[in-house]
């Protein structure tokens, strides 16, 4: 996981550097692009399922499997950008919903 924390790191150095805004907005901008791909992870079930029938089968499990990994990045850089002990906060996270969801 190391890896994918330093490869996060890097991301949000990039995004600090083209980012036209305050520190204070890119951070804001950032949650909120969670929602955003969210939604498009919503639009690709829709286009597995057919459910749009202006739009039919358009997209297939794998556009859904990639969208589900943006939102995933996108919430690390979001913690990221809030804090520089996101690996630390996210594990510590990912333990206590472990530990309450397994150990009943």
């Amino acid at each position: 996981m190391r890896d994918t924390w330093e490869t996060i790191d890097r991301l949000v150095e990039w995004l600090d550097a083209e980012s036209g805004v305050s520190p204070e907005m890119a951070r804001l901008l950032r949650v909120l692009k969670i929602s955003e791909e969210a939604g498009e992870v919503a639009e690709a079930i829709h286009g597995v399922t057919g459910s749009n029938p202006r739009k039919g089968n358009s997209h297939t499990w794998d556009d859904v499997q990639a969208e589900l990994c943006d939102v995933i990045f996108t919430s690390m850089v979001a913690l990221r950008t809030i804090t520089p002990e996101a690996e630390k906060i996210f594990a510590e996270r990912l333990h206590h919903v472990a530990e309450r969801s397994l150990n009943r």
